[in-house]
């Protein structure tokens, strides 16, 4: 039976269609991701966690195929580049890279701008890394029972560093002070290499502090390192005991940093995320790379980052109730 020319037209035009997707499930359902990924990384260029952020995206595109660009958003606690993510869509396609300090800004801040546990949805975690407790070589201490022993002897006549008020060094530095029961002037800096020059020179007098940029300077004596807040021994400093060795487990803590999406976002988006993560972290290179900076690859699911983040969350805003500090102006 010949076709009419009706038919054609009808068959003609609907060749047309598929061709030019009217009839195929749309760019908003193809599978994720159809367009670049956006990594907003909660801290300044150059440091930890920026540095983190970039090899895992650089892995992930690599991997996947795909277009990652990450751009660097820091300041007021991390809560300037979270804030950014929250006016974007829920799509899956911006992610936040957060990382420990920001549990304790709800503790810190007075007008927190969300709710990290409720306006944020974990994709998982990314990375571990372990401070190291290091004192000015003329200070007459070489453990962390000798350095509590000379910190109660002199109450808030030593001083220790930090990179900033809320960073690790100076959450972790109050921890200290509120579990050993001893007193000491935090001072703040607004770079890390200003931090670890007025150890050097004996202005301050001790420091806990990420590892990398300190190990050539223990290495060659220049800073005296009395333990690292590992649960083992760390790769880059062997020799060094942690804080449970030497008796203190309740000084035993991390920094990490995690990636996040907005709440709201797909299911199948986060779980694509994540899985996609988990690959890049199993990546030899990333690992390696990881080690270099004093950082060891994480993983997981999305389940267990969240709950990562509700203990920090309450671990970290008890250490700023107890120790009584605020946030500075």
């Amino acid at each position: 039976m010949p076709i009419s020319v009706g038919r054609i037209a009808i068959i003609r035009l609907v060749l047309v269609c598929l061709a030019a997707g009217i009839f195929s499930t749309g760019a908003g359902a193809q599978t994720f991701p159809n367009q670049p990924i956006h990594i907003t990384v909660a801290a300044g260029a150059g440091s930890p966690p920026d540095i983190i952020t970039r090899v895992v995206a650089n892995a992930m595109a690599k991997a996947e195929g795909w277009t990652v660009i990450v751009e660097n958003k820091p300041g007021a606690l991390q809560t300037i580049g979270g804030r950014d993510v929250l006016s974007l869509p829920a799509d899956g396609y911006t992610i936040c890279a957060f990382s420990m300090p920001v549990t304790a800004a709800p503790a810190l801040m007075v007008n927190m701008p969300f709710a990290l546990d409720k306006d944020f949805a974990a994709v998982g975690l990314v990375s571990r890394s372990y401070n190291v407790l290091v004192v000015t070589p003329s200070l007459p201490v070489h453990s962390i029972a000798d350095l509590i022993a000379l910190l109660k002897q002199k109450p808030n006549k030593l001083a220790f560093s930090s990179g900033g008020f809320g960073t690790p060094a100076h959450l972790v530095g109050e921890m200290f002070k509120l579990r050993e029961h001893v007193s000491a002037l935090h001072v703040p800096y607004a770079r890390i290499p200003q931090a670890t020059g007025d150890l050097l020179n004996g202005t301050n007098q001790f420091m806990f502090i990420t590892t990398l940029p300190v190990v050539g300077l223990i290495k060659a004596g220049k800073l005296r390192a009395l333990a690292v807040t590992a649960p083992k021994r760390i790769d880059a400093l062997p020799n060094v005991a942690t804080v449970a060795e030497q008796g203190y487990p309740e000084l035993a803590v991390e920094d990490w940093v995690g990636f996040v999406v907005k709440t709201g976002t797909p299911q199948d988006a986060t779980a694509r995320l994540n899985a996609a993560l988990n690959k890049a972290l199993a990546s030899p290179a990333v690992k390696e790379a990881f080690a270099k900076i004093g950082a060891e690859t994480a993983g997981g699911t999305r389940e267990q980052f969240a709950a990562l983040i509700g203990s920090q969350m309450t671990h970290w805003g008890h250490v700023v109730k107890e120790s009584g500090i605020t946030m500075q102006k």
